[in-house]
């Protein structure tokens, strides 16, 4: 046993040294004192990032397939009235959402930008007192109402009892509405008399679009959107305006779900019409982003970078239609983030090679400056003697 005991006492790594060996210095007191304060910082520094997730970023190519992009906006037009702004989105894979209505709400604001009316889209109930029947007579007491469409009927059962069934009617169509007081539904409700009662004031716009997952744009133009050979065109002469102001200022623009450290470049945007009638377009890049937080949960979002540009209606040209032009495609590339943890081993062996490393640099410190002191004063007392 004593053998074995001994073998081990050889194998012994630290051999210690009598006290009355050591000799203590001013400049090592100096250099402990530094060294314990350094590892004290550097601990709490990796056991703070041992406390809170790390977040991992991978980018690998997306090939999700037949998915929705869902597109968030708060939009505020300080000089275009709610009753003439309109919402139209398409893709390159031929579908549109003209005029679009569900999922949105209109904000009327006086010219100081307080809320004057909040509501979901439309110009006005009609007044149904003796309105102009299909027929051409007056509406009776035994009858039931059904408007003209002035030649915009799909079918002869259709009616328009209100001017913007007439007005949708038109634009299936592909016409435009040239005078409003024309049109006896148009007429009674006040359509040209409302929007002259609303100039001046502003129209904040906020909701959420559900588009397809492929290039594509929507836009915030004046007047109702329809198709003329091929051609997207807005009716603007029912407005009787020779230009319209699309100053704005978009409070918010998300392409998908909120997550954490999420940027969005066009929050908070303003920007200032100068020239009389033009076209603002965003050009902008999505890019695919999933993020995990470090309790698992995965959210499906978006990031985009954008570029802009102003189009102006140069005379000479084709007019530029009026309007704020939102133009997105998506990117081939994913982005992953990940949150974790750093693991227990990983922690410890940081802390290991914390206390290791700044005590072997302390102690070489140390000896050097104990030997350069010694070696001086050796050098001293020889000079002395000499």
């Amino acid at each position: 046993m004593d053998s074995i005991m001994s073998k081990l006492r050889n194998l012994d790594a630290y051999p210690k040294i009598n006290e009355d060996f050591y000799s203590r210095t001013l400049s090592g007191g100096v250099i402990t004192l530094a060294s314990s304060i350094l590892m004290f910082l550097l601990f709490f520094s990796e056991l703070r990032l041992y406390l809170h997730a790390v977040t991992e970023t991978k980018l690998v190519v997306d090939t999700s397939r037949g998915e929705t992009l869902r597109i968030n906006f708060d939009v505020t037009f300080p000089a275009l009235p709610c009753s003439i702004l309109s919402l139209d989105a398409m893709d390159i894979s031929g579908e549109q959402h003209l005029d679009v209505r569900h999922d949105i709400i209109k904000k009327r604001l006086d010219s100081h930008g307080n809320v004057i009316e909040t509501r979901q889209d439309g110009i006005g109930a009609p007044n149904i007192e003796k309105p102009l029947q299909r027929h051409g007579g007056r509406l009776e007491h035994n009858e039931t109402y059904c408007g003209s469409c002035y030649g915009a009927e799909a079918s002869d059962e259709d009616c328009c009892n209100s001017c913007e069934d007439v007005r949708e009617a038109y634009r299936k169509k592909g016409w435009a509405i040239s005078n409003p007081d024309l049109i006896d539904q148009c007429k009674r409700e006040g359509f040209l008399q409302r929007i002259k009662d609303e100039d001046g004031e502003g129209c904040n716009v906020y909701g959420f679009l559900e588009v397809n997952k492929v290039a594509g744009n929507f836009h915030f133009a004046p007047g109702k959107s329809f198709q003329q050979s091929g051609v997207h065109v807005h009716d603007l002469l029912a407005f009787q305006k020779d230009s319209f102001n699309l100053s704005h200022h978009i409070n918010r623009l998300a392409f998908g779900e909120y997550f954490p450290g999420v940027v969005n470049p066009l929050d908070n945007v303003h920007w200032t019409q100068e020239t009389p009638s033009g076209m603002y377009q965003y050009f902008i890049k999505v890019v695919p982003t999933v993020y995990t937080d470090v309790s698992g949960h995965t959210i499906q979002s978006n990031q985009f970078s954008v570029t802009e540009h102003f189009r102006t209606a140069d005379v000479g040209r084709l007019q530029s239609l009026p309007g704020v032009f939102f133009f997105y495609d998506l990117s081939p590339i994913k982005v992953t983030f990940t949150e974790e943890h750093v693991s227990f081993l990983h922690f410890l062996t940081n802390v290991c090679a914390i206390v290791g490393g700044v005590f072997t640099v302390s102690g070489i410190l140390d000896s050097f400056i104990y030997h350069g002191q010694k070696a001086i004063k050796k050098k001293m007392e020889l000079g002395k003697f000499n």
